[in-house]
């Protein structure tokens, strides 16, 4: 949903998940089991319809990203630059998250209280034995079968290679080819969008079966899980990337925070990396300093591509199904999640909630992307993501901010964040 800041408080995504959280909460009191087998099925088919988008959303939008860097010397360092920020980030970001899922457990013992203790009979997760066999599932014999399969990995691996070799055509191929990709990505951007518009609807059927069938016993569950995600984000807001922007580039991270506190704002209350996009660039430009060479290049590709609260949220929302289904998470898988959680938040377009899309993506990558608990464990997930989806953009948005300073320090731009502005 598109953000109107003239809208009156009731057209606000935010708030109709409010009150549909509250109308579902109600009537699963009120109406019990029966109540949660008429409108259960609603749920199911807004999963279906978030699943639906994955692959298309996750091809156009790596793709594009990538491909629309263009070529040349100057191009070719800001490009090398720009992603090994962003790649350490999002890295920092998921070790962060795993970090915080393994001291919390939000999930340990909770299947009883979201209807899923049957799960624990399954077999182990599917993990690789070696971190090469890891390296040889990421690259695809087959991309159309790895398509049709969603084996993620391989498509990210795939996208990512694809859009870097588009940037190395003659310039009138690589226009044309680029723009085809791009095109494709506003119109799965504007599919994503408008499935997110039926957020509320799907909201008020999930959270009516899970209290018809559970009470409210996974209130707890999920206050721990809530609590689990928002510490992670805050440690990476407030610890990590200022460490990154003193370490890398001597920069004080109080200054450079007070200078981005209107685009911190809009990311906030837009929950949109996109939407965000013009304030944030007009931020680093006139309060941060950074000129218009590196923003206009550092922040398009971040808004992409350039997702740590949506790593640190991958990361903790799939270690948290796994233990609520119980499993037993060993090192590999771990290292599975915070991998593919470091490529899914690449693939997350930059509209509300769309991190929701890509959770699949980790469950896909350790075996329990066809999990019914596990599916069922997302949708009560997804009813109190709102005001966490506010938050991890509010961090991406950050984030990228701190990129772009960090790397016009590094072309030999003095003047960034020199005073508060």
């Amino acid at each position: 949903m598109e953000y109107n800041p003239d809208a009156p408080w009731y057209r606000r995504l935010h708030w109709q998940v409010l009150v549909a959280m509250g109308l579902g909460a109600v009537a699963g009191l009120v109406f019990g089991e029966v109540g949660a087998e008429k409108v259960g099925w609603i749920g199911d088919l807004f999963m279906k319809l978030l699943r639906m988008i994955i692959v298309p959303l996750v091809l156009t939008s790596i793709v594009s990203g990538v491909a629309s860097v263009g070529a040349g010397r100057d191009i070719g360092r800001l490009f090398s630059k720009t992603l090994g920020y962003y790649l350490l980030s999002s890295l920092m970001a998921a070790v962060v998250g795993l970090m915080m899922v393994n001291l919390i457990r939000p999930g340990v013992g909770a299947g009883d209280a979201l209807g899923t203790a049957a799960s624990r009979e399954m077999p182990e997760l599917d993990t690789p034995d070696s971190a090469v066999d890891l390296l040889l599932d990421i690259v695809p014999t087959n991309f159309i079968a790895a398509a049709s399969t969603a084996d993620m990995l391989a498509i990210i691996f795939f996208c990512i290679v694809f859009g870097a070799s588009i940037t190395t055509l003659p310039e009138r191929p690589r226009t044309v080819v680029t723009d085809i990709f791009n095109s494709f990505f506003q119109a799965m951007m504007a599919l994503t969008s408008g499935i997110i518009k039926f957020l509320p609807i799907g909201v008020f059927a999930l959270i009516t079966r899970m209290t018809g069938t559970t009470g409210f016993d996974s209130i707890a569950v999920l206050s721990k899980y809530f609590v689990t995600i928002l510490s992670g984000l805050t440690i990476h807001l407030f610890l990590t990337l200022p460490l990154l922007l003193f370490l890398l580039a001597k920069i004080s991270p109080w200054t450079h925070f007070l200078n981005m506190r209107e685009a911190l704002l809009t990311a906030f209350s837009t929950s949109s990396s996109g939407a965000t996009l013009p304030v944030t660039i007009r931020t680093v430009k006139e309060r941060v300093g950074a000129s218009n060479k590196v923003s206009s290049f550092v922040l398009p590709m971040g808004a992409t591509v350039n997702m740590d609260g949506t790593a640190v949220f991958e990361c903790v929302g799939a270690l948290f199904i796994a233990q609520v289904l119980g499993f037993e998470i060993s090192l590999g898988a771990q290292f599975v999640v915070v991998l593919t959680a470091l490529l899914a938040s690449i693939g997350a377009a930059a509209v509300p909630s769309a991190g929701l899309v890509v959770i699949f993506i980790v469950l896909e990558a350790i075996g329990l992307g066809g999990n019914p608990g596990a599916t069922m464990i997302v949708g009560a997930m997804l009813a109190i993501d709102r005001p966490l989806d506010m938050y991890r953009t509010a961090v991406n948005v950050y984030s990228d901010s701190c990129g772009t300073a960090i790397i016009a320090r590094s072309e030999g731009e003095e003047g960034v964040d020199a005073e508060v502005r």
